[in-house]
């Protein structure tokens, strides 16, 4: 990140973002300038190397697009479809295509893009409510869950923005 540029929480509120909502949409929108930047010129033969047996690359990209959808189902109070759970079981399993750095990032950032809009439509009145995780239905509130999906998403982020580095020096 250019060191000119303002920490996203530094620039202000989000537009039409809920008051209570705007650290978790600051939080995303931070990890995901940051993972572009990091992965604009990550090569594709690095992608799924574990140095020291640590997570892919591969597998935190993966799993940052994929948690985050998790998260936000949870939130709304629905169970994870067919669809996310096979999306679950793939991540970190090899696969090989063209593009495929451009590709994980394009569905992380899609992905960022579907919260943003989710946080946008939460109405903090709900934020209390309980809301079950996991097939176990651990409770959890709305708001701990967006406010974990955040955290998550930066905790991710460092695991990645940490590998990405020990690969590339390598």
């Amino acid at each position: 990140m250019p060191q000119s540029k303002a920490e996203v929480w530094l620039r202000g509120p989000l537009p039409d973002m809920p008051p209570l909502l705007q650290p978790v949409a600051h939080a995303l929108l931070q990890a995901r300038e940051e993972l572009n930047d990091l992965m604009a010129d990550f090569p594709e033969d690095l992608l799924w190397e574990r140095p020291a047996g640590l997570a892919s690359p591969a597998f935190h990209l993966q799993h940052l697009t994929g948690v985050l959808d998790r998260l936000l189902t949870y939130a709304r109070g629905e169970a994870l479809n067919q669809q996310q759970l096979d999306y679950l079981a793939s991540e970190g399993k090899y696969y090989q295509v063209t593009n495929i750095v451009t590709e994980l990032v394009t569905a992380f950032n899609l992905q960022v893009d579907a919260a943003l809009l989710e946080l946008r439509n939460t109405d903090e009145t709900t934020l209390t409510e309980v809301r079950g995780v996991g097939r176990a239905q651990i409770p959890s509130t709305v708001l701990g869950l967006l406010i974990h999906a955040a955290e998550h998403t930066q905790r991710h982020y460092g695991q990645l923005l940490v590998t990405v580095k020990v690969l590339k020096a390598l």
